[in-house]
């Protein structure tokens, strides 16, 4: 047997505010641990897409910072 019901978030709130305490909990809980795992899955993949990329050497590294020296001088000018 399956029901269905039609709540929307406002009845929702009310529905849970009358459960006990330790179904709260559960429920809590559930909703936490589904949002860390997502976070974790998006940040893991983000962290992919970084490591992928380029990376700078040190030598482009320091020619960056004198460019951006020499940038910095002919602005103040």
């Amino acid at each position: 047997m399956q029901l269905t019901v039609d709540l929307n978030i406002d009845q929702l709130i009310q529905v849970i505010k009358k459960l006990p305490a330790h179904q709260k909990s559960r429920i809590k809980a559930e909703l936490t641990d589904t949002e860390t795992e997502k976070k974790q899955i998006e940040k893991t993949e983000f962290q992919k897409f970084l490591l992928k990329g380029p990376v700078m050497s040190d030598l482009h590294y320091k020619q960056f910072k004198e460019n951006r020296k020499k940038m910095n001088q002919w602005r103040t000018l």
